[in-house]
């Protein structure tokens, strides 16, 4: 992985802060990928520091937060996205996703290293940004997800190395399951490279572009509902796991033989 950190800070602030307060400056960021290669599993361990294995479909919700960034209250928005998939004749991609994509200030594209085809599908997917964004600086990273799962591996680092290098960005291997530092060091680059980008004049002119609206529930909020739902269902499995075994002690008290798995 090569990355470069700079003096930059990315440093959690209050959710809601004083009306005298407002951020000057807007960093809009939408994450890209195939199906099931942990996209949003990423935003949610960046934004949370917390992993969470199972999700609803994908539907492309909006996550908001502020944060400072080199002494400099920022406004992070991040756009979740649906799928994107490679058919016969193309690219295919739902009308969000390209909103999504007219919208952003920088990208961050995500393959598994488990799944070669989604490694094929970032090429494609980056020049149909392109196509998009024909002219304008376009703050990139290639994110290889499922690191932790190195015997599954089809996706080599260096493969990941070269095709960062030919969309000009930089290549970050990681696991939203078991590294949260290599995750939250994903999302700084980018974070950086697009204040860089702004700050130049080069993202200003899609400043009047087409603006996504907010999912109507707030996400911290749905972020919560879902964490609570893991718990809840992991409680209820060791329940029905410690009656099952207190039925097989009462039996073998009354001399019955059972194998209880």
């Amino acid at each position: 992985m090569t990355s470069s950190t700079g003096n930059f800070l990315l440093v959690p602030i209050p959710e809601f802060p004083p009306l005298d307060c407002v951020p000057s400056k807007t960093v809009k960021i939408v994450v890209l990928g195939a199906s099931s290669v942990g996209k949003t599993a990423l935003i949610v361990r960046f934004l949370t520091k917390r992993f969470i294995g199972d999700y609803e479909a994908n539907t492309g919700a909006l996550y908001s937060r502020k944060v400072t960034m080199e002494g400099e209250e920022v406004s992070l928005q991040i756009q979740d996205t649906p799928c994107v998939s490679l058919q016969d004749d193309g690219l295919y991609c739902q009308e969000q996703i390209n909103r999504s994509i007219y919208w952003a200030d920088g990208y961050v594209l995500v393959f598994s290293i488990t799944e070669r085809s989604s490694y094929r599908t970032v090429q494609p997917l980056y020049q149909h940004i392109r196509r998009i964004h024909p002219s304008a600086n376009i703050p990139v990273i290639l994110v290889g997800n499922k690191s932790d799962l190195l015997r599954a591996r089809e996706v080599t680092t260096d493969e990941g190395d070269t095709l960062a290098a030919s969309l000009g960005g930089v290549y970050f291997e990681t696991s939203a399951r078991e590294n949260h530092d290599g995750v939250h060091a994903a999302f700084l680059h980018v974070c950086q490279e697009v204040v860089r980008a702004l700050g130049g004049g080069n993202g200003e002119k899609r400043r009047g572009g087409l603006h996504l609206a907010r999912p109507k529930s707030p996400n911290m909020q749905e972020l919560k509902r879902r964490f609570r739902q893991v718990l809840s269902s992991k409680h209820r499995t060791n329940g029905e796991e410690f009656r099952e075994e207190t039925d097989c002690q009462r039996l073998d008290m009354k001399g019955w033989r059972r194998t209880c798995s």
